[in-house]
């Protein structure tokens, strides 16, 4: 079911129960307003009746009944009967006219002093009248026609409102719903436009003025993110290709010119040296390739706390192992007197990897293959800076040297592939961190690491 649909049932559901309740109400409150004022009406005659038969002397049972037939506001099948104290009828109004009643109604009210109930379709007041020592009960009985018919037409009336009413109901939901829906309905036709060829495709979003229009902002954010990520696939295919491509296309050639018999043995061995560069190239970059996945794939829900100082010793460890020519110098901005200002939660391995590769950088790209590193901290995070004295990085290439396989114009004479720094800062914000850069041409660059530590 659509929700336009759902919305004008629910909308009708909810307005219908109210005509319904409100029309209940009314009925209600006219009939009990109707039936006691008719009490009322009847209470006034049967005390009127009793004044008259039994007070006024010159007013005997005959003339009683003459007056009562004459009446003008005489009720409908009125009747009035009046009973001693030993409960034999005293008087009756009209002999035509009977008051179905019993020693218990008498009873009744002798006991309440004053009774109100019905007779099947007729009204009949009860009450005990007292003169000179005397009580008398009068029931005073009638049929109340026009109370009635009215009760009847203001039934009719609110049942044909309450009909009608569900039907405007019913008709404005599916119009206000459909006219509330409607953008919606134009959001899905162009959704369903948008493909991989024209992700720049963006929504209306209204001016954000309501929740369609939040919806349509939210959107185009996410098509914007996804837009972003299909041309960083763009970008890494391309590079990943252009960068295998290389290497392979050396391997062929050296692979036909060692095929021709002619070459001499030392020929041949130079040869198999520059496949095997090739192959370590290949290697190389496979193993790139692989640190820009693992971070994609990680989770760190089962983090564990990791001492970042041990990080950045292991780190240094490795790099002076593989590259002695290295010098690496290890510093603690102040000494901390709580280690879990230093300490952690994360993956130890990829945080590894972070560190390896920043200082690996700054010794690759310093004359004097040196990096600093400084170990920092302050109320909320662990602050790592790794810093050189090398090429630095012009200005223009700050905010692009995290994308994969970027490099600056000042280092494409320098062995790499421009993977490093992207890795970096995926692992970094898979653990909640920033990564930040400050360089200046020839005279170095120097890149800070904030992480939350444990409080």
């Amino acid at each position: 079911m659509k929700i336009q649909t759902k919305i004008a049932i629910q909308f009708s559901l909810i307005v219908g129960s109210l005509l319904a309740v409100f029309s209940f109400v009314i009925y209600q409150l006219f009939a009990e307003f109707r039936e006691q004022e008719y009490y009322d009406r009847l209470k006034s005659k049967a005390i009127t009746t009793a004044q008259l038969l039994i007070k006024v002397d010159e007013i005997d049972r005959d003339l009683l009944k003459i007056i009562d037939k004459n009446t003008l506001t005489a009720l409908v099948d009125e009747k009035v009967l009046v009973f001693d104290q030993q409960n034999k009828l005293f008087y009756s109004s009209l002999d035509d006219h009977v008051i179905h009643y019993g020693n218990d109604l008498l009873n009744r009210v002798r006991k309440h002093k004053y009774v109100e109930t019905s007779d099947e379709e007729n009204e009949v007041v009860g009450l005990l009248y007292e003169l000179n020592g005397q009580n008398y009960i009068i029931l005073a009985s009638a049929y109340d026609k026009f109370g009635h018919s009215k009760m009847a037409n203001l039934r009719d009336i609110l049942y044909s409102g309450l009909v009608i009413g569900i039907l405007i109901t019913v008709l404005l939901g599916i119009f206000f719903a459909g006219n509330a829906l409607g953008p919606v309905n134009q959001f899905i036709s162009q959704i369903s436009t948008i493909t991989a060829n024209n992700l720049r495709e963006r929504l209306d979003e209204r001016h954000g003025k309501d929740e369609i229009g939040q919806l349509a902002a939210a959107f185009n954010k996410m098509m914007y993110r996804l837009e972003q990520s299909f041309e960083l696939q763009k970008s890494f295919v391309s590079h990943a290709s252009h960068e295998l491509r290389t290497p392979l296309a050396a391997l062929k050639s050296e692979v036909e010119i060692s095929l021709d018999e002619k070459l001499s043995v030392a020929q041949h061995r130079g040869i198999l040296e520059n496949i095997q560069k090739d192959i370590n190239r290949l290697i190389a970059l496979s193993n790139s390739l692989l640190q820009i996945v693992r971070p994609l794939k990680s989770s760190i829900n089962s983090a564990a706390e990791v001492r970042i100082d041990d990080v950045v010793f292991q780190a240094q460890d490795d790099l002076l192992l593989s590259k002695p020519e290295y010098r690496i110098s290890v510093e603690y901005a102040k000494e901390p007197e709580n280690e879990k200002h230093i300490t952690v939660l994360g993956d130890e391995p990829l945080l590894k990897t972070v560190f390896t590769n920043l200082i690996s950088n700054a010794c690759k790209y310093s004359a004097n293959h040196q990096a600093i590193v400084i170990i920092n901290f302050n109320e909320t995070h662990t602050l790592v800076s790794v810093q050189d004295e090398g090429i630095g990085i012009p200005a223009e290439d700050l905010t692009a040297i995290f994308e994969p396989f970027y490099r600056s114009k000042n280092a494409l004479t320098i062995s790499g592939f421009g993977v490093g720094l992207s890795v970096c800062k995926r692992i970094v914000e898979l653990h909640k961190g920033k990564i930040h850069v400050e360089s200046q041409l020839q005279h170095g660059s120097k890149f800070l690491v904030e992480l939350p530590h444990i409080s």
